[in-house]
C-alpha cells in the first residue's frame, strides 16, 4: 500500500514541482525579485493588516518581532508548552527567558489559569499559539495580557486563514507571524511573514530585514530541489524495500535536502541561516501556494468533518468546535489512551504515519528540554497529551479514499484494543 503522510512535502501539486524545476535553471531569480513584495501583499491583504515583512522562516520573523519590541535582556516571554523548538530557541537566541505555560486539554491552546499563575515580575511578552489552527480564546488572553500588561503576539504559524469572532488570527496582537514552512497550511519549503498594525513594529521590523543577508545560493538551491526529490524520488520509493527513506536520508546526510529542523536546534543553538531574507526563489513558490489557500482550507476542513463523523462512536476523542472560531485544521488532532500502540501499528501494518506532533512537551522529540529551558512536570497536561494524543492528515494530497483507509484502520484497532 501506498504510504499515507503527514509531512513530507505534503501540499506539493503537480504545478508546483514544475515550478521548482523551472526554476532550479533560473538562479538570477533566486535571491532578489518582485515576487518578494508580491507575496507580502497578498499576505498583507488577506490578514487585512498594514504592514507584512516577510523572511526565510517562521524563526526568522519572531527574531525580528522580539527584536523590535526592544525587550531587556533576562525578560521573560510565555508561551505555551506543546509546541516545537522552533518557538522557542528565538527567544533564547534574543536573551531571554521562555516561561511555558500548561495547554487546555481539550483545546490543546494556552490555559489561562496556567498563564496567570506563571505570571512574574519579568514577564514582558506572551506569545499565543493557535494550535494545529484551532484559535486560541483571544477575549481571556487579551482581557490577561490587559491586566498584566504583557505584549500580545501571536505565533499563527500553523493557523493561516483561521478567525475568532470573525476576525483573522494574526490581527489581536501588537504582531504575528506566519510560517510557509514545509508541512504548514502552505508551503514554500522556507518562508515566513510578520504582520502588524503598529507602525513603530513596522519600522523596527522592516529595519531588522533590511541588515540581514539573503540565504546562500546553495541553501536556496536545496530548497528547490526539495519538491522535486520528493515527488520523483522519495515519495514513489517509500514503501519499497524502504529505498525511498534510504535516498532521504542519504539526500540529508549529503547536504543535497535540508532538514526541517537542523540538530543545533535541538540543542537550542543557532545553525546560521536565521534570521536571513526571503529569497525571491521561495517566494515565488509561496505566491503559487497562496492561490490555493482557499481551496487547501476547504479540503481541510471536509476530511476533517468526515474524521468527526466516523470516530463519532468509538474511543477517539475528537477536538472540540464551537461557533466563535474558523478552524483551519493543519492536522485533526485526537486523543486515545492507547495514542503510542497506534502511531506504531498504522505505520508499520498499514504504511500510515499518524502522530508525529506531539509525541514530546517541545518537539522534535530528540530536542533537548534542558537546552531549551523546559522543566519535566512544569505542564502536566501538556506532557500527558503528548502521550494521548495523535495526529489525522488533512492536506491537499489525502484524498478521500486515503482518509477512509485511515478511518478503517482506527475503527478495527480501537474495536480490537477494547476487545484485548
Amino acid at each position: 500500500m501506498k504510504p499515507i503522510s503527514i509531512s513530507l512535502s505534503p501540499n506539493v501539486e503537480r504545478d508546483d514541482v514544475s515550478l521548482s524545476l523551472g526554476l532550479l535553471f533560473q538562479p538570477w531569480k533566486w535571491k532578489e525579485g518582485k515576487e518578494i513584495k508580491q507575496i507580502e501583499e497578498e499576505v498583507r491583504k488577506y490578514i487585512g493588516v498594514k504592514y507584512a515583512v516577510s523572511f526565510n522562516s517562521g524563526r526568522s520573523s519572531l527574531m525580528a518581532i522580539l527584536s523590535a519590541l526592544g525587550v531587556e535582556k533576562g525578560g521573560e516571554v510565555l508561551l505555551q508548552a506543546f509546541t516545537c523548538n522552533a518557538a522557542a530557541n528565538p527567544i533564547i537566541w534574543a536573551g531571554l527567558v521562555p516561561i511555558y505555560v500548561d495547554c487546555d486539554k481539550d483545546s490543546f491552546n494556552i490555559d489561562g489559569n496556567d498563564l496567570e499563575r506563571k505570571i512574574g515580575p519579568n514577564s514582558r511578552v506572551l506569545m499565543v499559539q493557535h494550535t494545529f489552527g484551532l484559535p486560541a480564546d483571544m477575549d481571556e488572553i487579551r482581557a490577561i495580557c490587559e491586566r498584566h500588561r504583557l505584549i500580545l503576539i501571536e505565533d499563527c504559524a500553523h493557523s493561516l486563514g483561521a478567525e475568532y469572532r470573525g476576525q483573522k488570527v494574526g490581527t489581536f496582537g501588537k504582531a504575528g507571524f506566519f510560517s510557509f514552512g514545509r508541512d504548514k497550511i502552505i508551503s514554500s519549503v522556507w518562508g515566513g511573514v510578520v504582520v502588524t498594525n503598529d507602525d513603530k513594529i513596522a519600522r523596527e521590523v522592516i529595519g531588522f530585514r533590511d541588515g540581514i543577508k539573503y540565504p546562500s545560493l546553495l541553501w536556496i538551491k536545496k530548497q528547490l530541489l526539495h519538491p522535486i526529490l520528493m515527488n520523483y524520488i522519495v515519495l514513489p520509493l517509500y514503501n519499497i524495500l524502504d529505498l525511498g527513506k534510504i535516498f532521504l536520508v542519504l539526500s540529508q546526510w549529503l547536504g543535497l535536502l535540508s532538514k526541517a529542523v537542523h540538530k543545533k536546534e535541538k540543542k537550542g543553538k543557532n545553525p546560521g541561516f536565521f534570521p536571513e531574507k526571503m529569497p525571491n526563489a521561495l517566494a515565488i513558490l509561496a505566491i503559487n501556494q497562496f492561490k490555493k489557500l482557499s481551496r487547501f482550507n476547504t479540503h481541510r476542513k471536509e476530511l476533517a468533518d468526515y474524521y468527526s463523523k466516523e470516530l463519532k462512536n468509538t474511543s477517539f476523542e475528537t477536538p472540540v468546535d464551537s461557533p466563535e472560531r474558523k478552524n483551519v485544521f493543519l492536522r485533526y488532532t485526537v486523543k486515545h489512551k492507547n495514542a503510542h500502540e497506534i502511531i506504531y501499528q498504522a505505520w508499520h501494518r498499514q504504511n500510515i504515519l499518524v502522530g508525529d506532533w506531539y509525541t514530546n512537551p517541545v518537539i522534535p522529540s530528540d530536542t533537548n528540554l534542558e537546552s531549551v529551558k523546559y522543566t519535566l512536570g512544569s505542564c502536566q497536561t501538556v506532557e500527558r497529551l503528548s502521550k494521548t494524543t495523535l495526529n489525522l492528515p488533512t492536506h491537499i494530497n489525502i484524498s478521500k479514499n486515503d482518509a477512509q483507509r485511515i478511518v478503517d484502520f482506527l475503527v478495527k484497532i480501537d474495536r480490537d484494543l477494547v476487545i484485548d
